[in-house]
């Protein structure tokens, strides 16, 4: 399983793109601005898109792909979401106010987009690669995935302050090779983290002692201007694990 980082900031400005990773050359883990970082005909591979949740820097570029790659689709791109993630594209982007309805063009028996809706627990296989929808806490419902891919495993927590859920879904299953953790803020933001149910690296220090596994942890989702401090500050907190900071462009072999 290879995984390219398109986009993996919490913000944008200069080469900064926010969240979106692909997994193979066919699914999308979110639909950040780092999508446009692809060709279209890379993005006329993409099959299945999965979303942790709508705020704008994790779905800002999907609304715009499914328009670009419109004339192309014979086969629907299918939009994975626990169903108040579904609920929200429809209601708000997807509306024919802000952006066209694809799930009915071109036609409702044809459209080139399609929801499939899933419960947090659920695990949707796409071919050799399983994908397990797990809660975490968030200011808007919000899942991670647990990513099994056959020879490797690896984890994505979205956007999350401190929880239970990720770490014991985590810890009852036999292995993690890679997690891709979030960390928005330095220390000194750590009220705005829990309010805005992020993690800074005091609150991510204390979950990962939660972690049975050893995996390789790559942080992401940093402010802009923010990213070496973050990263200081992680690494003086958590002495015993191996933590590298996710950038765009990167690639993972899992």
């Amino acid at each position: 399983m290879r995984l390219r980082v398109l986009g993996c900031s919490g913000g944008i400005g200069g080469e900064l793109r926010t969240t979106s990773f692909l997994i193979d050359d066919d699914i999308l883990i979110d639909g950040g601005t780092g999508l446009s970082e692809l060709s279209l005909a890379e993005m006329m591979r993409i099959r299945h898109v999965f979303l942790t949740h709508t705020h704008l820097d994790h779905i800002a570029c999907l609304p715009l792909m499914i328009d670009s790659l419109f004339p192309y689709i014979a086969d629907p791109i299918v939009i994975h979401g626990q169903p108040a993630t579904i609920e929200t594209l429809k209601k708000n982007i997807f509306n024919w106010a802000v952006w066209p309805d694809f799930s009915g063009l071109p036609s409702p028996e044809k459209a080139v987009m399609q929801y499939q809706t899933h419960q947090p627990g659920e695990v949707i296989a796409v071919g050799s690669r399983k994908f397990e929808m797990i809660p975490v806490h968030h200011i808007v419902p919000t899942v991670g995935y647990r990513i099994d891919g056959g020879r490797g495993v690896m984890a994505f927590s979205g956007d999350t302050t401190t929880n239970d859920t990720l770490w014991d879904t985590l810890n009852s299953r036999d292995r993690l090779d890679v997690l891709v953790v979030e960390v928005a803020f330095t220390d000194a933001f750590r009220e705005l983290s829990l309010l805005s149910r992020h993690y800074c690296p005091s609150l991510l220090a204390g979950d990962l002692k939660k972690l049975k596994h050893r995996p390789r942890i790559y942080l992401t989702h940093n402010k802009p201007g923010e990213e070496t401090e973050i990263f200081e500050q992680c690494r003086r907190q958590v002495i015993d694990r191996e933590l590298k900071r996710l950038t765009g462009g990167m690639v993972l072999e899992i």
